[in-house]
């Protein structure tokens, strides 16, 4: 018969102390067989439960001491016994609910959290630093604000959808079908994000942002949407007044907006413009390769109207923008948008025509947008004048072969697009002679 262990009191227990010799010293406590205090060298204390479990012979831990006090260790040894003779081993039982607890913290993982481990741990494999920057930058700008705070394993083909249908411009058109490009490629982050966190464990199931079989079902291939259209473009006919609208208004937006039109540049061109880059003295505007979407420098004569503009800016100390956003950083794309949309609605609510007003592309019919004055441009030089197609082109800054632009680029061509941009500044000022031919 196994002999009973005194049931020593808190006090008695409190007392004990390790003899001073020897590794971890262990004392029976009684009132549970099997119950003991562990006492280390340097007078650590463990409660432990010494019993038989199935045929292995178990020493399972209680908590320490005295945070854990006599009563509520006996308490757990006797819970711990029931449970023994229940038929479950209270190790494994443990060792299970740690898994589970770890598996499930790994699965609690937000989007936000697994786009910044997915490219700590990715990023170094791109060797270029704007493929960098466009990963980065492209995932912060469109998915994080939609599913960000999203845990992954939530993460289904709809929520997908949202963040590639979100509404981009004041028009309220969709990502996939403005910046089509960009939308692709947003989706292609958001499967390899959520790729990662399939593996490492944080997900399981089907990747929502898969495209074949999945996402190509519910959206039109990007090829079919670059097919379908230009980006909604002024008339010609509605030019001069669109361009008097604008002029009744004010503001850095309202100023870029101007600026961009009478230079026809790109969006990003115009709102990353410097003062350095302006030489007011020969009107001439120069672009840093960096900063063009072709990779190449780009000079930009610029009309009497464009000097005046920039000659009539407040410039802010310390900011070498030429259009500043109200904190001091660069213009959003939404904030020219923003102002295309004012002056829809303002001539939509005089013509008595809200539902359908506005200034509108010709053939599609919907609202122009900034990008779509570029195209008013290019169809201002086909249609009214005597200007050569590939010299709009290098105004545009399109790629085409590289000996007629070599030609374009001189100074004596420089030149012929001077007057090239003070006749599209005529033009839009309202200065030209009805059917009148540059």
């Amino acid at each position: 018969m196994p002999r009973i262990a005194k049931e020593l009191t808190a006090l008695e227990v409190k007392r004990l102390h390790h003899p001073g010799t020897g590794g971890n010293a262990t004392f029976a406590v009684g009132g549970v067989a099997g119950l003991m205090l562990q006492v280390t060298p340097n007078n650590g204390r463990t409660w432990l439960l010494r019993a038989q479990v199935g045929s292995k012979r178990r020493e399972i831990g209680l908590g320490s001491y005295p945070e854990v006090s006599l009563a509520q260790a006996r308490d757990r040894a006797r819970d711990v016994k029931d449970k023994i003779r229940e038929g479950i081993d209270p190790v494994e039982e443990r060792k299970a609910a740690r898994a589970a607890l770890i598996a499930m913290q790994r699965r609690g993982l937000t989007f936000e959290d697994a786009v910044a481990n997915y490219l700590e741990a990715k990023l170094d494999a791109f060797k270029n630093a704007k493929h960098r920057d466009q990963w980065r930058n492209t995932l912060t700008q469109y998915a994080l604000p939609e599913i960000g705070a999203m845990l992954v394993q939530d993460i289904a083909v709809q929520d997908v959808l949202r963040v590639l249908n979100q509404p981009v411009n004041e028009a309220g058109e969709a990502l996939w079908h403005v910046k089509t490009e960009t939308a692709s490629r947003l989706r292609g982050r958001i499967e390899a994000v959520l790729s990662w966190a399939t593996v490492a464990g944080h997900r399981s199931g089907d990747n929502p942002a898969r495209w074949a079989g999945n996402l190509k079902e519910l959206l039109p291939a990007p090829a079919k949407i670059a097919k379908a259209g230009n980006q909604p473009a002024l008339m010609l006919d509605d030019a001069p007044a669109w361009f008097a609208d604008l002029r009744r208004r004010t503001g850095f937006s309202v100023w870029a907006l101007e600026f961009l039109v009478l230079t026809a540049a790109r969006s990003g061109e115009v709102r990353g413009a410097t003062w350095e880059e302006i030489d007011l003295t020969h009107a001439l505007w120069t672009i840093p390769a960096e900063r063009m979407k072709m990779k190449r420098e780009h000079k930009v004569p610029l009309p009497a109207e464009a000097v005046a503009l920039l000659e009539g800016l407040p410039r802010l100390a310390d900011n070498p923008l030429v259009f500043p956003a109200p904190r001091g950083g660069m213009l959003s794309d939404m904030a020219l948008s923003a102002t295309m949309k004012r002056l829809h609605e303002a001539k939509a609510k005089a013509d008595g025509n809200t539902s359908k007003g506005g200034y509108r592309d010709a053939q599609n019919k919907r609202p122009a947008v900034p990008h779509g004055l570029r195209s008013t441009f290019r169809d201002w030089v086909a249609e009214r004048t005597q200007y050569p197609g590939e010299m709009a082109e290098v105004a545009l800054a399109h790629r085409i072969s590289n000996a007629v632009e070599a030609a374009y680029r001189r100074g004596d061509m420089l030149e012929k697009r001077r007057a090239m941009m003070a006749a599209w500044a005529e033009f839009l000022t309202g200065r030209a002679k009805a059917g009148q031919k540059w």
